[in-house]
């Protein structure tokens, strides 16, 4: 039995550079933790590029190789060009927007797919160079989407699964894109290709009709010589894990402390600072609580972390302004003395605190425009080891398939989102733990173990 090795845009650590000294810690990003425990537990290898500085000293790249060593991880070095044609320009500025709905926001003049492919095809040289017969290689996410056919290319009869964690788009949308069929026939060098949803797989097979007059037969297409498997494997979380760390004692202290003045209910909203999370519209329907219900005056707070994201993107640097602009007008609008309406946090926080939030809110929303999956909503539920707590969840979430005990809403619907909110806050306990005990169980039985383990049995069959 040969070994596993993943493949992801970014290791899975956070480096930190003093000097010639290097220190790692692991990152809490939604990939990062779902696959970590895969990871830990095999003799695996994980390729990606370290996220370190392209101007570190030589003594600073060598520490960090020893380090990534001891820990099976195999660095491919980017230049700081790269990152930013790469990463920042096509990948976040283009194929991101493009696979979230968001037509609007692409660049009149796209440039920079020839540096895509060379970044794409280091990580397939890096592959090739680490893999011995016998080995699964797993690529994740829409910064490699070529990485499977020219992995293929190299190897032609190693084992490749691809799996998309975003959405893909109707083909009436993808079908804007100028490289549409090039990504397309990247993601075909892999034997497996999956998906959070069904309809995201109906969408690529959509797309495939189209393009390649190709139609799947049994979760299947021939593709030249080859078969393709199309599946789709909704992503879980780490259940027992957010279960545990919410009973902790420090947890449970500052879960207590934002729960202090128990007479004003507490809404919650933990996200990315991303133009897809619909942060705005979020805070028009809070402002339309307000003013439509006012006996929520002064008896609710809003806490929204919004976790800074692509910085130097013009079109984040844009969301941040107008998600700034509305708090700041909807406290000066309803603030009192004693009472402010939002709590607004831009930055990371620790799982303390996340977990104590997830404990606090009488509400958590999830809310986004369009989301592949969004572990947040099943997060929270893993994390209400109390059975109690209602979740507002977007129907353009991939986790609404799942999570049907939720409340569904329609992000675009302002009125609609205020009235869901009202609801949840004045639904009745019997009806809340009804709903919170059927959101468990799902959570808690199809978690991020059984998504890894499904999904690596289909690819070796």
């Amino acid at each position: 039995m040969g070994r596993l090795i993943i493949v992801s845009n970014r290791l899975p650590i956070t480096v930190s550079c003093d000097g010639d000294g290097i220190e790692l810690s692991s990152s809490s990003g939604g990939l990062a933790t779902g696959l970590g425990a895969v990871h830990a537990n095999s003799e695996s290898l994980w390729v990606g590029w370290s996220g370190l500085d392209a101007s570190a000293s030589p003594a600073a790249r060598r520490a960090l190789q020893t380090q990534l060593t001891s820990r099976r991880l195999v660095e491919v070095p980017l230049s700081d060009e790269e990152v930013s044609i790469f990463y920042e320009h096509i990948s976040n500025g283009v194929i991101w927007p493009m696979f979230h709905d968001q037509l609007e926001r692409l660049p009149d003049v796209i440039e920079g797919w020839e540096t895509y492919e060379s970044v794409n095809a280091r990580y397939a040289d890096m592959i090739a160079a680490c893999a011995r017969p016998g080995d699964t290689i797993w690529i994740h996410d829409y910064q490699l989407m070529r990485v499977p056919a020219l992995l293929r290319e190299r190897m032609p009869d190693v084992r490749i699964g691809f799996f998309l964690h975003i959405p893909f788009p109707n083909p009436e949308i993808f079908f804007a894109l100028p490289r549409r069929q090039w990504l397309v026939e990247g993601l075909l060098g892999a034997d497996l290709v999956g998906f959070h949803t069904r309809r995201y797989r109906g969408h690529f097979t959509a797309a495939l009709r189209r393009l390649l007059g190709i139609e799947m037969k049994n979760d299947v297409i021939a593709y030249g010589k080859r078969s393709v498997r199309l599946g789709y494997f909704p992503m879980g979380v780490d259940s027992a894990t957010y279960a545990e760390r919410a009973a902790d004692r420090k947890v449970l202290a500052e879960s207590a402390r934002l729960r202090a003045d128990r007479d004003v209910c507490l809404l919650v909203g933990i996200d990315r600072l991303d133009y897809s999370k619909g942060l705005p519209r979020r805070l028009l329907a809070f402002e339309r609580l307000l003013t439509t219900h006012p006996e929520w005056l002064e008896r609710i707070r809003l806490v929204q972390v919004a976790v800074p994201s692509r910085e130097g993107l013009a079109a984040y640097q844009s969301v941040r302004r107008t998600v700034e602009e509305l708090v700041g007008r909807i406290n000066g609008r309803f603030g009192t003395h004693r009472w402010t309406p939002i709590r607004y946090i831009n930055r990371s926080v620790n799982d303390t605190v996340l977990s104590a939030l997830y404990r606090a809110a009488d509400v958590l929303l999830v809310t986004p425009l369009r989301d592949g999956m969004n572990l947040v909503a099943k997060e929270f539920v893993a994390s209400r080891v109390d059975g109690d707590g209602v979740l507002v969840l977007s129907e353009f979430a991939g986790a609404a398939d799942e999570l049907t005990r939720a409340l569904i809403v329609n992000p675009y619907d302002v009125d609609g989102m205020s009235e869901s909110i009202n609801l949840a806050l004045t639904m009745p306990r019997a009806e809340r733990r009804e709903r919170m005990q059927a959101l468990r169980e799902h959570v808690t039985k199809h978690d991020v173990s059984e998504w890894s383990e499904t999904f690596l049995a289909t690819l070796v069959q």
